[in-house]
């Protein structure tokens, strides 16, 4: 446990006791204490923890809320807790206010546990399956899929650092439509090498790729699927083009510093009987009716909005049925806690759909979670990017990550939560500057590295400091950074309950800042000795915050620059 969520704890526990004894003696009448809120105001001179303990008890004890607040504070005791006051405020809010001991015990305990700090066990060991990118294997993957990478990995490392056991997995969707139209465009394509008159349909995929693997399967086999039936050609074009797709994510995206788990092929679905298997047990519960030819789910009463196809007239099952089948698998017969998806924002009627079906199916739609992403603005010069996948000039993945570094790439698609567009500066990405905000963080991690370093030429080594010592540190600006790392952990909580890694990103920008601020205002090299250890001392607690924090995101954490 933290030492500040430690002090949350006892502070919890100190307000209890003083509704008990306000109660023993007689400043409040007999009742039963409500669920009270402890939390950090956003202005941290109303006190460095507030609760609206006295505000919700106005019911239960039949008082004004700041006689009940006066009570409470007659009465409380904040010994042992590192606090050392606290003050009413406003109508009946109660403040508390940081001993020097916390921030002491701050300092101590990231120094303890280095690379371990932030980590807890709020997740209890629960079993995710995390499943992020997920792109089409008929082409390479562009920026939308680059922010989904950057996002599900980031969240990924955060839960694990929640303490929940987490297993990366991209879905290959190598059957269905998407895998028709692919053949269709790798056949029309191979023949127009031979012969006139093959037209590439509107809808069909338009980028170079297509036609490179139309002339590499071309160079290795000739003319001799010309002649033979589209169905034999087709085949052979998708079993050639295919698999080199596949090691093209796999690799681009290790270039991306991504590495999953496992890859998940829809086909597998299909060859077990999983797909078929789902349409059956639905109709077996009575879930399903037939219209015009075709299979119906009674989606309507699991929730969703309307009832959709299953089967088409033509026996051919809607892409929501194996998606029905991949997530059953994931739950029931692969039995993790959770399945969280990434998907984007025009999935958003999908999800109703989706879950409506576990539940006919008798599984529990409440294990699973989507985090729905907005899209990808590319901005240079000032001015957004037109991009266009149909006409195949697209910015790949692998197009981006040549002009801009992975560091800028992995930080900037991770500074604004899912749910919110993002406009990617290609210029700032690659700007040596404070205004480039993962050099301004990586800066502050080599600015420490090299304040130890110039102290060590000057003779002077951290060593382990006193309470007293660090007590010292009473400047607002040494005050505001150790408040800012004590939150680590809780922040992390926060970032895996709300499946929002950009938390974190946004919050090591935070620490960078007032890091700069600190060394700007207090002189780390100074006559007090003891003084000075102690600011060396808070410089390596914000060095290993940093660190910690760009080596979970798998962001270079530089001694120099």
């Amino acid at each position: 446990m933290s030492a500040a969520t430690n002090t949350t704890t006892k502070l919890e526990a100190a307000i209890r006791a003083a509704f008990e004894q306000a109660m023993e003696k007689g400043l409040l009448p007999e009742g039963e204490i409500p669920s009270f809120n402890i939390e950090t105001p956003a202005d941290r001179s109303h006190g460095d923890l507030a609760t609206n303990a006295a505000m919700v008890s106005a019911r239960a004890f039949r008082a004004a809320p700041r006689k009940i607040a006066e009570a409470l504070t007659s009465c409380i005791s904040l010994e042992g807790t590192d606090l050392e006051r606290t003050e009413i405020a406003g109508p009946g809010f109660i403040n508390f206010f940081y001993a020097p001991s916390f921030y002491a015990g701050v300092i101590k305990e990231i120094s303890e546990q280095g690379e371990s700090y932030g980590r807890s066990d709020f997740g209890k060991g629960q079993r995710i399956l995390l499943e992020f990118v997920s792109a089409n294997p008929t082409g390479p993957m562009h920026v939308g899929n680059a922010r989904g990478g950057a996002l599900g990995d980031s969240l990924a490392a955060v839960l694990q650092t929640a303490g929940y056991e987490v297993s990366r997995e991209f879905y290959v969707n190598d059957a269905g439509n998407q895998i028709e139209k692919f053949a269709t465009s790798l056949e029309i394509r191979y023949m127009q090498l031979y012969r006139e008159g093959y037209e590439l349909p509107e809808d069909a995929y338009h980028g170079e790729d297509i036609t490179d693997h139309a002339k590499a399967f071309a160079a290795e086999y000739g003319d001799k699927y010309v002649e033979a039936s589209s169905e034999e050609r087709r085949k052979a074009l998708v079993d050639f083009a295919l698999p080199k797709n596949i090691e093209g994510l796999e690799r681009d995206l290790l270039k991306y510093r991504i590495k999953y788990d496992r890859w998940f092929r829809e086909s597998t679905l299909h060859q077990s009987g999983a797909v078929k298997k789902v349409v059956e047990l639905l109709t077996e519960k009575g879930h399903t009716y037939e219209q015009d030819g075709a299979v119906w789910f009674k989606a309507s009463e699991f929730g969703a909005e309307k009832d959709f196809v299953l089967v088409r007239a033509n026996g051919i099952p809607t892409y929501v049925v194996p998606d029905i089948a991949y997530h059953y698998d994931k739950l029931v017969t692969r039995g993790y806690d959770k399945a969280v998806d990434v998907l984007g924002a025009d999935h958003h009627g999908y999800v109703p759909r989706l879950k409506a079906a576990l539940t006919a199916l008798g599984a529990d739609a409440s294990r699973l979670d989507v985090v729905l992403m907005q899209m990808v603005f590319l901005v240079k010069d000032g001015e957004r990017v037109k991009l266009s996948k149909r006409s195949g000039k697209a910015i790949t993945l692998v197009t981006l990550l040549d002009e801009i570094p992975i560091d800028a790439a992995r930080f900037f698609f991770n500074l604004r939560e899912a749910n919110t567009p993002l406009e990617f500066d290609l210029d700032l990405a690659i700007e040596k500057s404070s205004q480039n905000p993962v050099y301004y963080v990586q800066y502050a991690h080599a600015r420490i590295c090299n304040i130890i370093k110039n102290l060590a030429e000057q003779g002077v080594e951290p060593r382990a400091c006193t309470k007293e010592e660090l007590a010292k540190l009473t400047a607002p600006e040494e005050i505001e950074l150790i408040c800012k790392l004590s939150s680590y952990s809780e922040e992390i909580v926060t970032a895996a309950r709300d499946y929002d890694p950009s938390r974190i990103t946004r919050y090591v920008y935070d620490v960078a800042t007032l890091f700069h601020k600190f060394y700007n205002a207090c002189r780390v090299k100074c006559d007090d000795e003891a003084l000075m250890q102690a600011r060396l001392a808070l410089c390596l607690a914000a060095r290993t915050v940093i660190a910690n924090v760009l080596t979970m995101f798998k962001i270079s954490a530089p001694e120099s620059m």
